[in-house]
């Protein structure tokens, strides 16, 4: 099995010259420092943590771009909204396969080892199951096993319209399972993917699931991830207090037991109390600051969260765009527009790409049920290598590379990354990189085509 050498890497225990990172399987088993390489060594430059993507919906790659048109009045979340139902309507399961391939091949080149896939799109057309319940979930699988990327499958209850227990609407009938059904869905992709996959389960949403349905769903996790979206907008938030006169974030806490297997996506509207109960829980906020700008949904207070001691993760979303570094460079940005001051997320003195991506690496490892995120023995072989030949750093080293990646424009910098021990991406280009667009470009040629063959 290989042994990476390393000029520099960043440990546990910080950054250390010559890294020796001994893997079997698809494990570390033992880092080294000090140590000079040894014949069959492969030499690399600056060793990192790989990452994992906490929230994907893949499906949603294909329409990317296609969203930026502006209506007759105003747009929102809920007029984007439309356009993916439209798009979701019109996928196959071979179309389904070849995008989250594509998807998950970006993310790898990003500098990703795993991805959290939130998969909704469970149904035939018509909204009849097929013959195999999971049919569209080991799409997903596949695709996840071509490319290598580590998969967290999140099958997503998703059943209501509305708060109240409005019934499901017609564009959303791809989605929709009862109670047992669901169940059945977890059961089969459990038994199919084994331990090649995590599989947690995911209530959609408050609104898309009554108080007993959502309870039935949480029940069904034991010690895996339970994943939810929540108080995304603001439009969601007044209509929950409506229906039950509290907050989403306030609702949950009140009556489920949240804990470290939580990950709550977006709580981009929880007011100061919420936001540190959502701290104190132990579980992450799943931020997806790309997709969030893109939606016009609002910013997470990150600074509050984390001062009260919580944690976060990063996720691409709606793969609007693909990017690692992107997604932590909009996070703090966003900090930055919302208080009018610079570096709001880097503790007094502290480098802030350091900052984003240590937090950013414990948090996506607990959201995705996976040890990884640390060059360490007994973690997952997920890392990434920069080249350390890139005039974008010449002169800089340690943190200050982080700073560059993430905030310089440094795109070209991630040369090599490794996935539960297998080396997936070199010279910045994943193995089936060329194979994997052509298929993807043909399934966007035939949905621009009306979904004609």
């Amino acid at each position: 099995m290989p042994t990476l050498h390393f000029q520099r890497a960043l440990t546990p225990e910080g950054w250390r010259s010559d890294v020796r990172v001994a893997i079997t399987g698809a494990h570390i088993t033992a880092v080294t420092c000090g140590t000079e390489p040894t014949p069959g060594d492969e030499r690399c430059g600056i060793g990192i943590p790989a990452i994992g993507n906490l929230h994907s919906h893949t499906f949603q790659r294909a329409m990317s771009g296609l969203a930026e048109r502006r209506g007759a009045s105003a747009d929102s979340f809920w007029t984007w909204r439309e356009t993916m139902y439209a798009h979701a309507l019109a996928m196959t399961p071979d179309d389904v396969e070849a995008i989250a391939a594509q998807a998950y091949v970006e993310m790898l080149e990003a500098g990703y080892g795993a991805v959290a896939e939130f998969h909704y799109l469970h149904h035939a057309e018509d909204g009849a199951p097929y013959s195999d319940l999971a049919e569209m979930a080991l799409r997903i699988a596949r695709a996840a096993a071509e490319t290598g990327i580590g998969l967290t499958l999140l099958p997503v209850f998703y059943a209501r319209s509305d708060f109240g227990g409005a019934a499901a609407r017609p564009e959303q009938r791809r989605f929709v399972n009862d109670p047992d059904q669901y169940a059945r869905l977890v059961g089969r992709c459990r038994e199919a993917l084994g331990e090649t996959a995590v599989v947690g389960v995911a209530p959609h949403s408050l609104r898309a699931a009554t108080p007993e349905e959502l309870a039935a769903v949480v029940r069904l996790a034991d010690r895996a991830p339970i994943h939810l979206h929540i108080a995304e907008q603001q439009a969601e938030v007044d209509a929950c207090i409506v229906w039950s006169g509290a907050r989403p974030v306030r609702w949950l806490f009140d009556h489920a037991d949240v804990d470290e297997r939580w990950c709550l996506i977006h709580a981009t509207h929880a007011d100061a109390e919420e936001t540190m109960s959502l701290a104190r829980s132990g579980a992450v906020a799943g931020l997806c600051p790309v997709t969030e700008a893109n939606l016009g949904d609002g910013v997470f207070p990150a600074r509050a969260f984390l001062d009260g001691g919580g944690k976060f993760g990063v996720g691409t979303d709606s793969n609007v765009e693909i990017g690692l570094a992107n997604e932590l460079r909009m996070l703090e940005y966003a900090q930055r527009l919302s208080v009018r001051a610079r570096n709001v997320l880097a503790p007094g003195g502290g480098s802030t790409g350091r900052a984003l991506f240590d937090a950013a690496a414990a948090g996506g490892a607990q959201a995705l049920g996976r040890v990884s995120g640390r060059l360490a023995a007994g973690a997952l072989a997920d890392i990434v290598s920069f080249s350390a030949a890139s005039p974008l750093i010449a002169g800089r080293d340690d943190d200050a590379i982080l700073d560059t990646w993430i905030f310089g424009g440094a795109r070209g910098l991630v040369d090599s990354v490794w996935s539960g021990g297998s080396k997936l991406v070199s010279e910045g280009r994943h193995k089936l990189h060329e194979p994997v667009a052509a298929r993807f470009a043909a399934v966007l040629r035939r949905l621009a085509d009306g979904g004609r063959g």
